[in-house]
């Protein structure tokens, strides 16, 4: 008596192996494209706090979007990675209040091939909102 698989038996796991990897791959697609905007909204908080020190240096005078030259203590490679890099921020509305505090916009705009396209990093005072536009 031979001892073994038989076709059928190998078809069947060769089956079950192709409906598992079907619904892992999109699941772990997701988790690769959240993992790089990491890399992203970390660049973002980066813009951020170098935005709350020109805010502070400048006072009312930080009325104007500035750019990312114009930031304190800032250079083009603090936001150099694997994904994103100082071309992918833009601060799109800046001002100052010293009653309300900083009220400033920073746009991220990903690299093809990582969903969503932007999401948008939005300071009002001493809060922070990370959100995707789709």
């Amino acid at each position: 008596m031979k001892k073994g698989f038989t076709l059928i038996e190998l078809m069947v796991v060769v089956l079950i192996v192709g409906i598992l990897a079907a619904v892992a791959i999109p699941m772990m697609q997701g988790r690769i494209n959240a993992a790089k905007w990491s890399e992203g909204k970390a660049g973002a908080g980066t813009v951020a706090t170098a935005l709350r020190a020109y805010a502070a240096e400048k006072g009312s005078d930080a009325a104007a979007a500035p750019t990312m030259t114009d930031l304190v203590g800032f250079t083009a490679s603090d936001l150099i990675g694997t994904y994103f890099n100082q071309s992918a921020y833009a601060v799109t509305g800046c001002s100052y209040d010293p009653a309300t505090g900083l009220a400033a916009t920073i746009t991220v705009t990903a690299p093809s091939g990582i969903t969503p396209a932007t999401k948008v990093l939005t300071i009002a005072g001493n809060v922070s909102t990370w959100t995707e536009n789709n």
